[in-house]
């Protein structure tokens, strides 16, 4: 599977390196949102084809069901006041006053290694974070944070940037068209190129589309990494759309991999959605398999990136090797500001 053979993840480091990532937001590079590349892969047959974002109703039928993730963006980076240019990344409040933070480096570029636990790092405003314990090794840790939330954030904090973002882009930038709830760390990016113009033309095409709610943490590159829990909704009326969906012949395709572990945290084992609310750490592999979920919207993920297990239990190994193989040949590009892969049934 990809992510695990030496060969291929070198393949796919090699391509991922040279000019495949998307740097700036496709508007900025003359693109509009939903102007971005759409590779399709079949699993049925194993084809893979090369499209734009703007093909995505012909592409679906009448009758299938889109999962989308209503959970809006958080300007979740603040800095730390100094010369030495930390930043904190606020990942996911665990509750009141207690939050998952990654310490990164050089305004945001590099992990922080150090630590230990009862450090205090002042914040702007007069705030601090105090580290309790780790979490996940050398990244994720416990800590205390005197501030009040999330209006701290809308005050100091930016949008979460990695190095291969070229500059500084508003908060804007980093929602969908679904945002209404604001509480993620990073953006749910497989719908940010839908506009309201597409949706209209989804819905005129037979196809439905139902919220769940996922509040994403920071992103991690690391497959084996401890899974942190995120806060989840699946209402009661996707849960009866989605289940009749499924009676009358018609597929699930989930946009993003947010909206298939809301789901399929919400699925029991034969398929059936209930309404739920909560935390989950599922993580989805090809072993456990999925339940509901038929196809898959989403972005183009790193090598190492757990993501990429839950895509192989969807689209099967082969299939994902393929796209991701035409993905490199074809120069697509990677990232929240890139191009786009459907995984069909």
């Amino acid at each position: 599977m990809i992510g695990t053979g030496p060969g291929r993840v070198a393949k796919l480091d090699a391509g991922v390196g040279v000019g495949l990532d998307a740097r700036v937001p496709p508007e900025a590079r003359g693109v509009p949102r939903d102007g971005v590349r759409l590779l399709v892969g079949r699993r049925s047959t194993g084809e893979v084809s090369h499209h734009t974002f703007t093909d995505l109703p012909r592409l679906l039928r009448p009758g299938d069901v889109l999962v989308v993730n209503t959970s809006a963006t958080l300007p979740a980076a603040v800095p730390v006041p100094g010369p030495e240019g930390m930043v904190v990344h606020f990942s996911t409040e665990l509750s009141a006053g207690v939050w998952l933070v990654e310490l990164r480096e050089h305004g945001g570029k590099a992990q922080h290694r150090s630590g230990s636990p009862g450090d205090r790092y002042p914040l702007p405003g007069g705030a601090a974070v105090t580290l309790r314990e780790p979490y996940s090794q050398g990244r994720l840790w416990v800590a205390d944070v005197d501030a009040e939330m999330p209006g701290f954030l809308y005050r100091y904090g930016r949008p979460i940037r990695y190095d291969y973002v070229d500059g500084s882009w508003p908060l804007s930038d980093y929602q969908t068209v679904f945002a209404t709830e604001p509480g993620s760390a990073e953006m749910p990016s497989a719908a940010r190129p839908f506009t309201d113009r597409l949706v209209t033309r989804l819905v005129a095409a037979g196809v439905l589309l139902v919220p769940v709610l996922l509040h994403t943490g920071v992103a991690s590159p690391e497959a084996h990494e401890r899974p942190y829990p995120e806060r989840f909704v699946v209402p009661a009326t996707t849960a009866r759309v989605v289940n009749r969906a499924r009676a009358d012949g018609g597929r699930v395709i989930a946009v993003g991999t947010t909206a298939v572990r809301a789901l399929e945290t919400a699925a029991a084992e034969d398929g059936t959605v209930r309404a739920a609310a909560g935390w989950t750490d599922l993580v989805i592999t090809e072993r456990r398999g999925v339940r509901v979920v038929d196809g898959l919207l989403t972005g183009l993920h790193e090598p190492r990136a757990s993501h990429l297990l839950m895509l192989a239990a969807i689209a099967g190994p082969a299939l994902l090797e393929g796209c991701y193989a035409e993905a490199v040949s074809a120069g697509y590009l990677w990232h929240e500001f890139g191009d786009t892969n459907l995984l069909l049934p």
